[in-house]
């Protein structure tokens, strides 16, 4: 007689497992990254109070936290109170709003000494309007516009100034500011809209930064292929954002990230996941990593919440996330307590409750648990020798259902992308003894059904 594994609802599916942080966590290929935004983290909005949180950020599982911009902010065109992150005067100061200097070089030691890596989000496509550069009369060293002399606007960016990088010494002033931060030990760079600065500049400044820090990582925002090809270790999976989207709302129309248009989206399903996983594969080539996630700062302020944008489906597609082929998991500030609002992106808009690590505590265990997951499962590994993804076939047309293989380790994952329950039935090649993320004991034979609840799913390793 068969047996019916019952799979109840997510949350209590992923709670506490009380898995320790394993050693290989410090790999870049198998590791989680956390965007942190500084100035909405904490009621002070400092590096000083953002330092308390970084050992539960360590306790969660997170390996390398990625700080939203830290340099200081243009007032010329600035938009709300405080101003766009990514209107940068001075590449080699730090914002007053977060703090000194030191306070910078604290909370990075601090971070390294609990063993996290530290990214800066960079900004080389443009500066702010008043930038350093600018008022020094440096005006070669951006793009003008010919009617009015001034630095020529993108998108609906009235406070930023285009950089000019046919201007060889623009290119060396900002080789120069890279390799700054470097030397002052951070671990590496995130690059806003870096498939808008040349490929042969990238290319020089990572071999240059490379010197420096050989281990250093760097992750592009931009889906093109030749970002890889000029020194990055990642690049953002928009596409699969947007499917992930799809999928959930059976279509969407939402703002995009420059808050100036629409995205409209048809209605997606497992098939087409597939589809884009396979094409993915071949596209991307290891040991290309992709930074994949159900939120960021551009998501959340001006796309919605995951809870607006993916309801019920938002955990199933983040657990995804932590078992998808060369995936880097990207957790955002507040994700980990459930915040349910999106965040003001010029302006003060505290996340108060944060800093109380019992609050949120189910998501937070919900994170820690996907972390310690993929931790654990070194099948899950992104790099040259990345496990590929059997599908496990007849299972439905809203479920997703594949094995992953590295060595003696294997990973069972079962979702079921519908609101209605629904069974899989396993084969002989699914059968055997595994442990769920939560820690609990099951075994499978040929013919054994599981039972995913609407949005459920499970994750196994053996």
């Amino acid at each position: 007689m068969k047996k019916l594994f019952a799979l109840v609802a997510l949350v209590a599916t992923l709670v506490g497992c009380g898995c320790n942080h394993c050693e290989n966590s410090c790999d870049k290929y198998n590791s989680v990254v956390y965007e942190f935004n500084v100035r909405q983290a904490t009621e002070e909005g400092t590096f000083v109070a953002a330092e308390k949180y970084l050992p539960e950020l360590k306790s969660m599982g997170v390996d390398i936290v990625w700080l939203m911009p830290i340099s200081p902010i243009g007032v010329d065109g600035r938009k709300g109170t405080l101003g766009s992150y990514y209107s940068i005067i001075d590449y080699k100061a730090v914002n007053p709003e977060f703090g000194t200097m030191e306070d910078f070089d604290h909370f990075l030691a601090t971070a390294h000494n609990l063993g996290l890596k530290v990214i800066i989000d960079w900004v080389a496509n443009h500066t702010s309007r008043d930038a350093n550069w600018w008022k020094e009369g440096k005006k070669d060293w951006y793009v003008l516009d010919e009617k009015t002399g001034l630095p020529i606007v993108e998108y609906d960016w009235t406070d930023i100034a285009k950089l000019n990088y046919k201007n060889e010494d623009m290119r060396e002033a900002m080789l120069d500011a890279l390799k700054f931060w470097i030397e002052k030990g951070v671990d590496g760079y995130r690059c806003d809209v870096a498939m808008n600065v040349p490929a042969d500049f990238w290319k020089r400044a990572w071999e240059e930064v490379r010197k420096i820090n050989p281990d250093v990582y760097l992750l592009a925002e931009g889906e093109e292929t030749w970002l890889h090809e000029a020194g990055f270790e990642a690049t953002y999976a928009w596409e699969l954002h947007h499917i992930f989207n799809a999928m959930a709302k059976g279509g969407s129309e939402t703002k995009n990230v420059a808050g100036d248009g629409t995205i409209k989206t048809d209605a997606k399903g497992v098939k087409d996941l597939k589809e884009y996983m396979v094409r993915d594969d071949a596209k991307y080539p290891a040991p290309a990593m992709r930074l994949m996630f159900t939120s960021n700062h551009d998501e959340n302020s001006w796309a919605g919440t995951e809870f607006e944008r993916m309801g019920d489906a938002h955990k199933a597609l983040a657990a995804l996330t932590f078992v998808m082929p060369k995936s880097q998991p990207l957790i955002y500030t507040g994700q980990e307590i459930a915040l349910s609002r999106r965040l003001q992106f010029f302006e003060k808009d505290s996340i108060v409750e944060l800093v109380d690590t019992e609050y949120g505590k189910e998501y937070r265990d919900f994170y820690r648990t996907l972390c310690s997951f993929r931790h654990a499962n070194k099948a899950l590994a992104a790099g040259e020798n990345v496990a590929p993804v059997e599908f496990v076939e007849g299972v439905g047309e809203n479920v997703l259902a594949f094995t992953r293989q590295k060595e003696d380790n294997t990973v069972l994952c079962l979702f079921n992308f519908s609101a209605e329950p629904t069974t899989v039935t396993l084969t002989e090649k699914e059968a055997g003894d595994y442990k769920c993320a939560c820690g609990k004991a099951q075994s499978f034979k040929a013919g054994d059904e599981v039972e995913l609840a609407g949005w459920g799913f499970m994750l196994l390793a053996k």
